[in-house]
């Protein structure tokens, strides 16, 4: 059987970086909870408003 080489280049991790990146993730994560709570509101009250 055929083994394949593998390289793996190892780069130092900051804690900054990785802060960062959760952050971004986090955000991103609230920007779309929000946009989704606002369309089920503003669909209940469509649907309020239509079907009475």
């Amino acid at each position: 059987m055929a083994q394949s080489e593998q390289h793996i280049d190892m780069v130092p991790v900051d804690a900054k970086d990785i802060l960062a990146d959760r952050q971004s993730g986090w955000n991103s994560f609230m920007k779309a909870a929000t946009w989704g709570i606002g369309i089920v509101v503003v669909l209940l009250v469509l649907l309020y408003l239509l079907a009475g």
